[in-house]
């Protein structure tokens, strides 16, 4: 049973990272991945020994996430698949992680903002131009901000204290 449950748990980090690398190579985070994230949630809580209340608080905190979410990209300071990430990630790291979860994200948000400008900057135009096109994309003068890579980096950061985790005893 424990090694269905290890499995489960492995759900999250590997679809997190696809969703960065989706991210920093398109500028998109498919929907499916989301999605994805939601429906694996269901059976990983059940099989992981959360109380119910520990999963009821986990979903009441993914929808503060997506209201969250939705706010940030209604002021247009992030994208629709960002918000959505960031919503299922908060839904499985659930309470008291979420706060970290945040903290992390936005500390990663921040890193990731200044490695772009300096990416962005003109130092390393003759890099950027050699570079694959989503290089040369991400290395745009102006260019949108792949936050779904801060995000995935906030939700590894904090996923061992996540509450299915803990539960778990991971």
């Amino acid at each position: 049973m424990q090694i269905i449950q290890f499995a489960l748990l492995l759900v999250f980090p590997a679809l997190v990272v696809i969703a960065a690398l989706k991210d920093v190579t398109s500028f998109t985070i498919p929907n499916w991945i989301s999605l994805a994230l939601i429906v694996a949630f269901v059976p990983a809580a059940l099989l992981s020994g959360a109380s119910l209340a520990a999963i009821g608080l986990c979903l009441a905190i993914g929808v503060g996430a997506l209201l969250v979410g939705m706010g940030m990209f209604a002021a247009n300071w992030i994208g629709g698949g960002d918000a959505k990430l960031f919503a299922a990630a908060a839904l499985w790291l659930g309470w008291p992680a979420a706060f970290s979860f945040m903290l992390a994200t936005g500390l990663a948000g921040g890193a990731l903002t200044l490695g772009l400008l300096s990416l962005r900057s003109g130092w390393f135009a003759p890099i950027v131009a050699g570079g694959p096109a989503w290089v040369r994309k991400l290395g745009a003068e102006g260019g949108d901000i792949p936050y779904g890579v801060a995000i995935a980096v906030g939700a590894l950061a904090t996923f061992p204290q996540g509450a299915l985790a803990v539960a778990i005893g991971a």
